[in-house]
């Protein structure tokens, strides 16, 4: 199986022996608090589930601009997006012992307990840096500069203890699982070559399709249909609605033991180019050795051109720096002169007026509507449920 980033075996953060785990959670209780915001509980969430393999914890002021800058941290550790812990309190010191609290479940039950080993404050200048790398914008429209920069600027790092994983495993059961669990079961089922499918959004025919393209085009014995399952920006759908949608079409379209439908705790960062490059190391880190890579992968509104997230791998991925392949996609739509889904590169006679093309703004308003979409571009089954859901919504 193809290794872990940065690792010979992953490293996952949480406290999985039963008795050390609930003597941490005792402590806890008797340590200083800290009450996160919902970007650093995400972090927490994604390094105590191995996604952020090798990382021990949350990064310092200084490995933040050396990632944004350079995509590595000052100890030479490939990585493409900071992940920090940002806040406004005052009252944390390095040198202590804290526990975090979850702002995301009532009550703001103990998260993880973290040793503080720097405390450091970012300058306005500093943070417009990392954004401006990070999202390639500082417009403050952008949903991700926006929640970037509102965070704080007390960069408090250092090693992490996860307790738990947040409302991810209790709120959606049969879906988020951490990188270990997906290790586990493609051992279990046996696959070698397997192609990661990263969603915010249901699954319509063109992704359908193309996740059928890449598992033939590569041979491989299986799809991780890969859900982020954490906060989006409004209205999107939510991710139960989702999670229903993708589950209905695998289950009608897909033969057996070919598809994995995941989901992972992490809330959306919409940096496009940079974030792509992130989808790819904790996908590597699931195991899988391919990740589909697409028309506008993880963006949002025109900041990136279409195959930004693609072309980023050949300027600012370093030769080796991962194992993960990537399976570049080009635009998808329907054919009426071949009848099925096709890439558009593939079908060069075509004109404009061969293929079905809708965008997802005209999609939603005719589901806002009870409009069903054409067949050519959504199942009839997924339909009717985005159709219910919207309609439950008016």
């Amino acid at each position: 199986m193809i290794k872990p980033h940065g690792s010979a075996q992953l490293r996952p953060l949480y406290v999985y022996d039963n008795d050390a785990r609930a003597a941490l959670a005792t402590e806890a209780e008797s340590l200083p608090s800290m009450l996160l915001n919902s970007a650093a509980a995400a972090n927490a969430v994604m390094l105590g589930a191995g996604y952020f393999n090798p990382l021990t914890g949350y990064m310092t002021l200084g490995d933040a601009l050396s990632v944004a800058e350079h995509l590595k941290t000052e100890a030479g550790l490939f990585w493409p997006v900071p992940i920090l812990n940002v806040t406004n309190d005052p009252s944390v010191q390095a040198g202590t012992r804290i526990a975090l609290r979850d702002p995301n479940v009532d009550g703001n039950p103990v998260l993880a307990v973290m040793d503080v080993t720097a405390v450091d404050e970012a300058s306005d200048a500093q943070l417009e840096q990392i954004a401006s790398k990070v999202f390639r914008t500082l417009d403050p429209e952008h949903p991700g500069v926006a929640t970037f920069l509102s965070l704080g600027r007390r960069v408090v790092s250092g090693p992490i203890q996860v307790l738990n994983y947040s409302y991810f495993a209790s709120e959606f059961p049969d879906t988020f699982r951490t990188a270990v669990d997906i290790r586990a079961e493609i051992v279990e089922r046996g696959w070698e070559t397997v192609v990661a499918f990263q969603t915010r959004n249901p699954m319509h025919r063109a992704h359908e399709e193309l996740c059928r393209m890449a598992m033939e085009d590569l041979g491989a014995d299986g799809i991780l249909i890969h859900m982020l399952l954490g906060k989006l920006k409004p209205g999107d759908i939510p991710a139960e609605v989702r999670d229903a949608s993708i589950r209905k079409m695998v289950d009608v379209y897909f033969p057996p033991n070919t598809v994995m439908i995941t989901g992972y705790g992490f809330d959306m960062l919409y940096a496009g180019p940079r974030e792509a490059v992130l989808h790819a190391v904790f996908r590597q880190n699931c195991g899988c050795t391919h990740l589909i890579v697409g028309r506008d992968h993880a963006g949002v509104g025109d900041y990136y051109g279409g195959f930004d997230a693609q072309t980023v791998f050949d300027e600012e991925v370093p030769e080796g720096a991962l194992e993960i392949a990537i399976y570049r996609a080009d635009h998808t739509a329907y054919s009426r002169k071949l009848d099925r889904v096709v890439m558009m590169r593939d079908a060069p006679d075509h004109s404009k007026e061969d293929f079905v093309l809708l965008s997802g703004t005209a999609v939603r308003e005719m589901l806002g509507q009870g409009i069903a979409p054409p067949p050519e571009f959504s199942r009839p089954e997924v339909a009717k449920i985005l159709m219910d859901y919207y309609h439950s919504q008016q």
